[in-house]
């Protein structure tokens, strides 16, 4: 790997990441870079794990969806380990699939069938969260080296830091837009029974606990139809 190259690809893939427009897109980018930055990479993807269910997010190939949906099946493998918080690793690499010793038999044996030949794993984290894990496939045995690992590790360390920031801005604009939503209904409230700003908003949480509905659906109930009747 001409490592000067790379670095150059990877400064521009920093700055792209940072100009995304919403989660999804920041993903979709970071997947399809690994592709691009990392020899060997025929398919990536990101592992988010919710309990024991697998959400499997910008997937690059069917290859990726495949894999992660047997993984929750058997309950392991190596990028549903990788996504745990309670594993120490935060890397894993296993160069044949189809012969190495592996610490997911039942996973490895199927996986085969798949057209997985060699896999990388890396956890997405920052100092204050753990994010989920960037999954590299290759679907030829031994087609990451130790330089592939280094790459893909770099890449994951700018994927993790951008996931986050992505993350953290899509939050706040809901927050935002929950916000401004809430404070519109009220508004509706308070003109038509002529209440205090404090006894629209208690009209508001009553009917959302009463009901169990999300206090900004009921605020979107409101809105739309000008009362909760």
């Amino acid at each position: 790997m001409e490592w000067r190259n790379f670095a150059l690809r990877m400064a521009a893939m920093a700055r792209d990441l940072l100009a995304q427009e919403s989660v999804a897109a920041t993903l979709e980018r970071i997947t399809v870079a690994a592709t691009e930055l990392v020899e060997g990479c025929d398919a990536a993807g990101v592992l988010i794990l919710h309990g024991k269910k697998v959400e499997t997010l910008a997937p690059t190939s069917q290859l990726v969806v495949d894999s992660d949906q047997l993984q929750e099946r058997l309950g392991s493998g190596p990028c549903f380990d990788a996504a745990r918080t309670s594993e120490k690793s935060r890397v894993f690499r296993i160069a044949d699939v189809t012969c190495e010793p592996s610490a997911w038999p039942s996973y490895a044996a199927r996986a085969k069938a798949l057209g997985v030949g060699s896999m990388m794993g890396f956890l997405l984290f920052t100092e204050d969260e753990e994010l989920g894990a960037l999954n590299l496939y290759s679907r030829r045995p031994g087609a990451f080296t130790e330089a592939s690992e280094m790459a893909g590790w770099l890449l994951a360390s700018h994927a993790a830091v951008a996931f986050s920031s992505a993350r953290t801005h899509a939050q706040l604009e809901r927050a935002i837009a929950t916000r401004h939503v809430i404070g519109e209904a009220m508004g509706i409230l308070m003109g038509s029974h002529r209440l205090t700003e404090e006894q629209a908003f208690d009209v508001l949480r009553r009917y959302s606990q009463e009901n169990n509905i999300k206090l900004r659906e009921v605020a979107d109930r409101v809105c739309e139809q000008g009362s909760l009747t």
